[in-house]
Formats: C-alpha cells, sequence, structure tokens
C-alpha cells in the first residue's frame, strides 16, 4: 500500500509537461478562506517554512505540492548523483534539474513564478506551480494549495475575485478522485463555513471531503470546539481533525515548526485530553495518508482502464496526422490517387466513411433523378397554361381564308410543342442539381475520406481548384445535350410513334364524322347560296352584321336592325376574343386537347429516362473517368511538389502535442503496470473508510 502514492507521483511527473486535464489523478485539494490557517497547516506537513505570507491574496496560483518521503539510502545516493547538502530538498518543474536546499530561496521562487504568469496586480491564473519536497521527516502526499475564498476585493483585486477563485476551486474539487481538505477556523461558525460549502456543492454526500479546524487555541475563553471535533455540529464522513496553528508572533519571531508541533500537543492534551490522539497535525499527516492510499487504491482499477483508452485514442489520432513526408513525388502521388478514389467511392457507395445523417454522393444523385427530378416532371400540367381559345384559336388560324371541313393537323403540332417545350427548364434544373452535388463530394472526401490532406492545405486547395474546373467545364456540355434532347422532340413530332396510335384514331373518327355531318348539309347550303342574291335575301343577311354584347361572359354578334338608317360596315366589326363555343367547335378542341396530351406524356416518358442518363454519361461518369489523370497532369510537377507539400504549422503542432501525450500515456500505462495486482482491488470488492468522530472505522 505503501507503494501507491509514490505511484501517483511519478503519473504526475508523467503528465506535468503534457497537462492533466485529460487525466483525474488522485490527489489532495486543500480550500479554505484566507486568514483560515491553510498555509500553517501545510506548513505544518512539510515542516518547514515553504509557503509566501503577506497580506490579501498571497497564493495566485494552484501550487501542487509533492511530499515524498526519502530513508536514509535514498537521501545519501541523491547527495552523490547531485551534490545535494542537506537532508532536505525540494525541485519545481519549471527550472527543470536544479535543486533548492535553502527554503527561503524556495519560497521567493514561487512568488516570482506567480507574479511571472498572473501578473504583480494580484490577478490569478489556473496554471499550477509544481513543487516536490524531499524529506525524511514528511510522510508521501499529494497535495493542492489554492487561493483563499474572498468576498469582498481589497486594494487592485480584480472586482470579480470572488468568482475568479470560485471558478478556480471548482475546477480542481470537481474532480472525482480528488479529497476536499475543508478547513475553517475555530473561532468561526462552523456553520457558516465557506469551505464547507463549497466542497457540498460537488461532494454532496461528504465521501471525500474531511473538515480540519484550526485556531483550536483561540477561541473565546469560556469556549471549546468539543462539539465541533464530535461531529454534533455539522457531521463530515470522513472526520473532523483540529489542529493548532503558530500565530502571527510566531512566525514574526521565526519559531520552528517542530517546537509548533510540540506546543500544539500540549495544549491538546491539557484543552481536549480525551481527543489528543486524535488531533493535531501529526494525526492529520497521517490520517490524509491513509485517506489518500486508499483512495488511489479505490481509483486505480478505473484510472488504469482510461489510460488504456486515451492511449489507444491518441494513436489513432497520430496516425491520422501522417508521418513528416520523405518521398516528395511518392507522397503526391499517393495522396491524388487516394482522393480520386474517394471521390469515385463516394459516387458508387462504396467509400470508407458513409454519411448516417443525410444523402451524399451517388445516393442523392440518385435520389435527384428519380425524386426531385422525376415528381418535378410528373407535376407538368400536358395542357398546362393553355386554354381551349387558344386551341380553338390555332385550329382557326391553321385553316386559313377557307372554312376546315376536318380538325387541321398544323394546329395540333403548333400547340404540343409548346408544351414539350415546358420540359427544358426542370431538366436544366436537375444538371444543376447533379453538378452542385458533384462539388459537395469535394468537401465530404476532404473532411471525412482523407484527413492526411488537412496536413497540406495548399494541396487541398490546389485539388479543389482542379475538380470544380473539371466540373465547370463540363457543365455547358452537359446542359447543351440536355438542351439538344428537347431540341430533339420538337424537331418532329411522330404521330406514328405506336403509343400515339390510339389517339391519332380520335382524329380520324372525329374527322369522319365532321364529314358525314357537312356532306348531309351541303345540299341544302346550294338554295342558300342562290337566294342570298335576291334582295329580300341581301336584307336578311344585312339585318345579321355584327354588333358586339356581352352574353353571359361571352362576346356574341347580334343582327343589326335594318330600319335604323344607314348599313354598318362588317369590316369595321373588330374579330371576337372569346365567346361561347358550337358544339362542333367544342369537339375540335376536344379532340386537340386529347390529342396532345397523350403526346406530351410520350414525349415526358422519353425526357424522364434520357435526361439522367445524359447526365450520367456527360457529367457523372466522364469526371469519374477523368478526374485522376486530371489531377496528376495539373499537379504532378517538379516545380510544384515542395510547395504543395508544405505543412499546416497548425497540423505539425498537434501531432507533436499527440506524440507528446501518446508517449506519456505508455509512461503511465507502464508506471501502472508495474504495481502488484494485489494493489489492485475492484470497486466491488475494495475496502472503503470513514472517519466518525476522528478515528477511522474500518467498513467490509
Amino acid at each position: 500500500m505503501e507503494a501507491l502514492i509514490p505511484v501517483i507521483n511519478k503519473l504526475q511527473d508523467v503528465f506535468n509537461t503534457v497537462g492533466t486535464d485529460i487525466i483525474h489523478l488522485p490527489q489532495i485539494v486543500v480550500v479554505g478562506t484566507q486568514s483560515s490557517g491553510k498555509s500553517s497547516v501545510l506548513e505544518s506537513l512539510v515542516g518547514r517554512d515553504v509557503l509566501p505570507r503577506g497580506n490579501g491574496i498571497v497564493t495566485r496560483r494552484p501550487l501542487i505540492l509533492q511530499l515524498v518521503h526519502i530513508d536514509a539510502d535514498d537521501r545519501r545516493k541523491s547527495q552523490e548523483e547531485n551534490g545535494i547538502d542537506g537532508e532536505e530538498w525540494g525541485k519545481f518543474l519549471h527550472t527543470k534539474s536544479k535543486i533548492y536546499t535553502d527554503f527561503e530561496e524556495i519560497k521567493k521562487e514561487i512568488e516570482a513564478e506567480t507574479d511571472r504568469v498572473s501578473g504583480i496586480n494580484k490577478g490569478i491564473s489556473d496554471e499550477p506551480i509544481h513543487l516536490k519536497i524531499f524529506s525524511p521527516h514528511v510522510i508521501n502526499l499529494t497535495l493542492v494549495d489554492l487561493p483563499g475564498i474572498t468576498k469582498v476585493p481589497v486594494g487592485d483585486q480584480p472586482k470579480d475575485i470572488e468568482i475568479q477563485i470560485r471558478e478556480l476551486i471548482l475546477k480542481f474539487i470537481s474532480n472525482p478522485n480528488s479529497i476536499i481538505l475543508a478547513i475553517s477556523a475555530a473561532n468561526t461558525d462552523m456553520a457558516t463555513s465557506e469551505a464547507l460549502k463549497v466542497a457540498r456543492e460537488v461532494d454532496p454526500d461528504g465521501r471525500r471531503t474531511l473538515a480540519v479546524v484550526t485556531k483550536l487555541d483561540l477561541m473565546d475563553a469560556g469556549t471549546d470546539a468539543m462539539d465541533v471535533l464530535m461531529g454534533r455540529v455539522i457531521p463530515v464522513k470522513l472526520g473532523i481533525i483540529g489542529v493548532v496553528n503558530r500565530s502571527q508572533l510566531d512566525i514574526n519571531q521565526r519559531k520552528c515548526v517542530s517546537d509548533s508541533l510540540r506546543d500544539e500537543f500540549a495544549f491538546l492534551q491539557k484543552k481536549y485530553p480525551s481527543l489528543a490522539n486524535r488531533n493535531g497535525t501529526k494525526y492529520l499527516g497521517r490520517t490524509l495518508n491513509r485517506l489518500l492510499m486508499h483512495h488511489i487504491r479505490d481509483c486505480l482499477p478505473e484510472l488504469k482502464t482510461r489510460i488504456n483508452v486515451l492511449a489507444a485514442q491518441y494513436q489513432s489520432l497520430l496516425s491520422s496526422y501522417g508521418q513528416p513526408v520523405e518521398d516528395e513525388s511518392a507522397t503526391l502521388l499517393q495522396l491524388i490517387t487516394k482522393f480520386a478514389a474517394e471521390y469515385c467511392n463516394t459516387i458508387e457507395g462504396t467509400a470508407k466513411y458513409i454519411e448516417t445523417t443525410e444523402l451524399c454522393g451517388g445516393a442523392r444523385i440518385c435520389y435527384i433523378f428519380h425524386e426531385t427530378f422525376g415528381r418535378t416532371l410528373e407535376s407538368v400540367d400536358p395542357l398546362g397554361g393553355l386554354t381551349t381559345i387558344d386551341v380553338l384559336t390555332a385550329i382557326r388560324n391553321a385553316t386559313g381564308p377557307r372554312p376546315a371541313l376536318f380538325v387541321p393537323e398544323v394546329s395540333f403540332e403548333l400547340l404540343v410543342k409548346r408544351q414539350i417545350k415546358r420540359l427544358e427548364e426542370p431538366s436544366l434544373r436537375c444538371v444543376e442539381l447533379v453538378h452542385e452535388e458533384m462539388q459537395r463530394i469535394i468537401q465530404h472526401c476532404s473532411n471525412y475520406s482523407t484527413q492526411e490532406l488537412l496536413r497540406f492545405p495548399k494541396l487541398l486547395d490546389a485539388i479543389v481548384d482542379v475538380v470544380t474546373s473539371l466540373l465547370r467545364r463540363r457543365l455547358p456540355v452537359t446542359n447543351e445535350m440536355v438542351h439538344n434532347l428537347v431540341a430533339i422532340e420538337l424537331s418532329y413530332i411522330n404521330t406514328k410513334h405506336p403509343d400515339f396510335t390510339d389517339a391519332c384514331g380520335l382524329i380520324n373518327i372525329s374527322s369522319e364524322e365532321l364529314r358525314r355531318s357537312r356532306m348531309r348539309d351541303l345540299p341544302s347550303a346550294v338554295p342558300r347560296e342562290k337566294a342570298v342574291s335576291s334582295p329580300q335575301s341581301m336584307e336578311q343577311v344585312d339585318g345579321w352584321r355584327g354588333l358586339m354584347k356581352k352574353d353571359e361572359g361571352a362576346t356574341l354578334l347580334t343582327p343589326a336592325n335594318p330600319h335604323r338608317g344607314h348599313a354598318v360596315n362588317l369590316l369595321d366589326v373588330p374579330v371576337p376574343v372569346s365567346r361561347k363555343l358550337s358544339a362542333r367547335e367544342q369537339r375540335d378542341c376536344d379532340v386537340i386537347e386529347r390529342l396532345i396530351k397523350s403526346y406530351f406524356l410520350i414525349v415526358r416518358k422519353n425526357i424522364q429516362d434520357s435526361v439522367p442518363k445524359a447526365v450520367m454519361h456527360f457529367l457523372v461518369n466522364h469526371v469519374k473517368e477523368s478526374l485522376q489523370s486530371e489531377l496528376v497532369g495539373r499537379l504532378y510537377k517538379t516545380g510544384l511538389l515542395q510547395d504543395l507539400l508544405t505543412e499546416s504549422s497548425d497540423v505539425a503542432q498537434r501531432r507533436s502535442e499527440a506524440a507528446d501525450m501518446l508517449k506519456a500515456l505508455q509512461k503511465a500505462g507502464q508506471v501502472i503496470a508495474e504495481i502488484r495486482e494485489t494493489h489492485l482491488c475492484t470497486a466491488q470488492h475494495s475496502r472503503r473508510w470513514k472517519f466518525s468522530q476522528g478515528s477511522p472505522v474500518h467498513i467490509t
């Protein structure tokens, strides 16, 4: 068990250079208000004056203090290797291998390092100072000293100093593997202890909080801390331990810590004889050591798993950054080939990284063809934008100056071309959508499939430019082909199309019916022509000359009254734009509309089938087949190699950081592996310790 704390110290050393944010190591975090006696408690545990003193905020950066117990043999070995004069010494992480045997110099170095990072205006920083103390008089411990809790800014302290300190404290005590050492002065009300209050926020059950009551000798006369130390005021599961601090006079007079510990023992024996053996600084040190060892033992299995998982993750991350470039030609060709392959695989649906949140690549192109484009064409009404009057007008215009006996085919061809033309716009839009998706595939491959390209931003930009240029060149070619597909349909209206046979029969039947009807009326039409030449007949015709009037929304020709003066010139009457259709005209329009609809559906089916094929041939497949050769031809040039393979400084830095972290994790794994398996107990079978009234009670 005694070997566990040095293990954590080794792990702390391992992660000091790369940061400990990803690994929560077991440690004791000291929390208390200003002037609560935090520094005195820590110095009592160290046995030497090691912390700066003064007014206001003295501790402005976290101090991670590792106490390392050394025996005589280790001390002699270290003295011989490092030329150390003395049995106690200290080392800072930021000063590398420098040895401090003068503890006053250690105190000054803490002050100087604090000012270097936090400034001299009483600001604070969350960047810790790492200090190791080697001594035969200390117990193995890892302690974190934090700035004291304050409420009101004093002097040149920042206005939000309370919030800054609170956030800093919460950052450290939120670590589930930390033990919270909550320090409160005995001459204050424990019910209002700020240290216990902030500890309870992250440890509401108090399972990892140990309370320390300082300044027992400064309580008012006639009062004592018996109820507090017995846990009757505020119960704390890990226990409550009372200590006696050195007074400011003792510090000014340079009273040594050993003398202070002797006086503390005498005070406890006199004032609290029944509790003397469960209080005091020495008992606090032993308790913290025991607590930390058991806590480390319980945390190690989870810590070991965490380190292994992180090592695998950082190994994968480091692999994604790739190795430094040695052969530029081979690297460039490899990256180009890989990008081209991934681009084509994304279209084919065989890419390694497949989107699960949205359609991408070939799947989206398929959706455009059969859903977007298909539904758009199906929504085009064969007779949309075409009124019955338009049809009638086309029929009449196609007959010329002579009334037609049959429905003219010219009117059908004129109108059906007008409707077929409406298919061109959605067809061109289909090309545009596929082109946009082909452009999106570039980004997809850059982000997911070929992360190595992120190392070389210039190469990535060049690849994007080449592919974009290729797509841009193919766009007008594809648009032209789609335009031609519609033009082909417009160039020849194939009324002999097999699917149009039934519809053609309709016009033949209608024409035959009209012919027979008109032939039946033809004999009665001859005498009518002869009668017109008589004055009486001329007067009758004159009575039907055109006057315009509205009747149910249609313009009708009304006969003029022949007895109202001079005659009306028929050439002066405008041609009516709309009117009621006769039965014959309605029948003619119905025939034309049915023919238009039938032929339009045939053409729409052709367009729906031929446009996707044209887009695939002229755009998608052409880009797939020529992409790699285009990239090689444009980029694989000797003069461009060095510039294109210039690595991003960010990626280089991240690769270096990932390599350092992986090295630290691997070393940490080796450190933990050195521990005997008997020390690694599972959470279900591990023993827990709780402290009631200051004495440990073993619970199985």
